[in-house]
């Protein structure tokens, strides 16, 4: 090899390591992450709550995360709001006819799905709460499900150095407060959005959104028999109603418990038909584990009363097709991204 050749051959590979050292190492470029965003869903009703006064942060989401999921919001520091409100059951409690609070004390109500929150304008089954913000005081305070007062509550988090620290960069210093609290968790339930089962799609004109005969079918079954209550796209009109369920020695009151009137005896607010596939057993007390078994109250098992809804003095009377139909287009309302998102699952 010539010392001519020998000279090109080292400033070829000279240059190719000026060329590699000028390139940035992608470890040490700066991370712009996108602002944290609540969107509607393309063809859905605005929200009732929009964060006007509640700034959405990365770091606000994050602690509202962690309070969901910590038991110290508890007296005896075993019951978190995850306890009861489980992601893969949509955020609510499967298999579990009543909510479990401390000491193992059983509530009077089948805890509700958490999803699509923004959109109530009052919460729990007799409405008893008006504002997000103010949803999850009740069951911290409440004596058989958290059992811890508010101001107890601001104390143990203000001792506790983590939860400074994100309230500093929640909201600029340190101070815990039971209205900050009430903001954290706002941001956190409130971005939890179930807009994509295969019926979203569908409406959309998306890919995964093809609907069979038979869901379509259904559909129409759904658009004759339900949709005056479960009122799409957010399958519920936020209403309460006595559905004719006959009392238990239970023998709750519920919207009367609130409001202390007689016609509103036996009324519960409509849930909504959104992930029925994970959020079993039904009803605002657990009785039913199947979507058959509800089906068969509407036929058959409607308690007459003063409060009943006038819509299902008669029941509601399916063939055997139609019932088929009808739990084939449930099926469709299913949100399998949503229970699976790991930005609203417990950072451990």
């Amino acid at each position: 090899m010539t010392r001519k050749i020998v000279k090109s051959i080292l400033f070829l590979l000279s240059s190719t390591a000026v060329i590699v050292a000028c390139k940035p190492d992608p470890s040490f470029e700066p991370v712009v992450e996108a602002p944290l965003e609540f969107k509607v869903p393309q063809g859905w009703p605005q929200p009732f709550y929009n964060y006007s006064n509640n700034t959405l942060k990365k770091e606000g989401f994050a602690l509202g995360r962690k309070l969901f999921y910590d038991p110290k919001l508890s007296r005896d520091n075993t019951v978190s709001c995850g306890s009861c409100h489980q992601q893969f059951s949509a955020f609510a409690q499967i298999d579990h006819p009543v909510s479990h609070g401390v000491d193992d004390l059983l509530g009077n109500r089948n805890s509700p799905a958490l999803f699509n929150l923004n959109w109530h304008t009052s919460f729990f089954w007799d409405g008893g709460v008006n504002h997000i913000e103010n949803q999850p005081i009740a069951p911290i305070q409440n004596p058989v499900e958290m059992d811890l007062q508010m101001a107890d509550l601001v104390k143990k988090l203000q001792a506790d150095a983590t939860y400074r620290s994100m309230f500093k960069s929640a909201f600029g210093d340190e101070t815990v407060t039971s209205q900050r609290i009430a903001k954290a968790f706002a941001q956190f339930m409130g971005m939890m959005v179930s807009d994509n089962a295969k019926f979203d799609k569908y409406k959309r004109g998306e890919a995964g959104g093809a609907m069979t005969p038979q869901e379509l079918d259904g559909y129409e079954v759904y658009k004759q028999n339900c949709a005056a209550c479960h009122t799409e796209p957010l399958f519920t009109d936020f209403s309460y109603r006595n559905n004719g369920l006959p009392p238990t020695s239970v023998n709750d009151s519920g919207r009367a418990h609130i409001t202390l009137l007689s016609t509103d005896l036996y009324k519960f607010k409509i849930p909504s038909l959104r992930n029925l596939k994970y959020t079993w057993p039904y009803m605002h007390d657990g009785r039913f584990n199947t979507i058959d078994q509800v089906l068969n109250h509407y036929a058959t098992g409607i308690l007459q009363s003063p409060t009943l809804d006038i819509k299902l003095g008669s029941g509601i009377i399916l063939t055997e097709k139609q019932r088929d139909d009808l739990k084939a287009f449930l099926n469709t309302l299913n949100d399998e991204a949503f229970i699976a998102n790991t930005i609203f699952a417990e950072v451990k």
